[in-house]
């Protein structure tokens, strides 16, 4: 059975930093893509950015050049660093698994998400 565990989630001010966390198990088959979501209350759940299993990155527009999505040497754990933070991003965010490797949208695992709060 798969697990994702999400951490570092935390609230901060607006213009500060996090980094998230999202450890993998269970998953015999390590050619898959990973990727962050997150939704905000009475919003839809949104793609905020998505790594490959070939390394190959993709990013939602509102998080260009703030937020870098990277895996771990062993391809299971998934990081979110999240710079210049804005209230806006204020969201549960969920680590996910795509079942292809090259993020073809068959997001079949899900974590339990991680909170983040951003005040101004």
């Amino acid at each position: 059975q798969v697990q994702l565990v999400e951490s570092g989630g935390g609230s901060v001010q607006a213009g500060g930093s996090l980094r998230l966390s999202c450890a993998a198990s269970g998953y015999t088959d390590r050619f898959y893509c990973m990727g962050w979501f997150r939704q905000a209350p009475g919003k839809e759940r949104e793609e905020v950015a998505k790594v490959a299993y070939n390394g190959v990155t993709t990013y939602a527009d509102s998080v260009k050049g703030r937020f870098t999505i990277s895996r771990g040497s062993a391809k299971n754990t998934l990081y979110l660093q999240m710079n210049s933070l804005k209230p806006e991003d204020t969201a549960m965010y969920y680590c996910a698994i795509d079942r292809t490797s090259w993020c073809g949208g068959s997001w079949n695992s899900w974590g339990q998400g991680t909170q983040v709060t951003v005040s101004s």
